[in-house]
């Protein structure tokens, strides 16, 4: 990828023109939560639809599957919430009916 722009076209769902951004989109490979970040692609300022070009796409394919690099990487701690012990604990039923009227 050079200095040129690719040109990513409209949003196949809002038909708004995607502009090119770096995003971090995640992967779930085997029970694993996998972020790859600065990743160049064509976003929708309306809707938030991502797209990549199909170089792009082949990098990311390539890198989910090279076990070492993914080994090698940085390592992030993140909280996980079961929602039913949450729902259990903090019933919010009476104060979210008060909002539905």
């Amino acid at each position: 990828m050079g200095n040129t722009t690719y040109n990513y076209g409209n949003c196949e769902t809002c038909d708004t023109p995607l502009e090119e951004q770096y995003i971090k989109q995640d992967f779930w490979i085997r029970g694993e939560l996998i972020i790859i970040d600065h990743i160049l692609a064509g976003v929708c300022p309306k809707c938030g639809e991502k797209i990549v070009n199909a170089e792009t796409g082949q990098y990311i394919d390539e890198l989910l599957k090279n076990n070492e690099y993914i080994i090698s990487a940085p390592r992030i701690s993140v909280p996980i919430i079961m929602f039913d012990e949450f729902k259990k604990r903090y019933d919010i039923s009476n104060e979210r009916s008060a909002y539905i009227d």
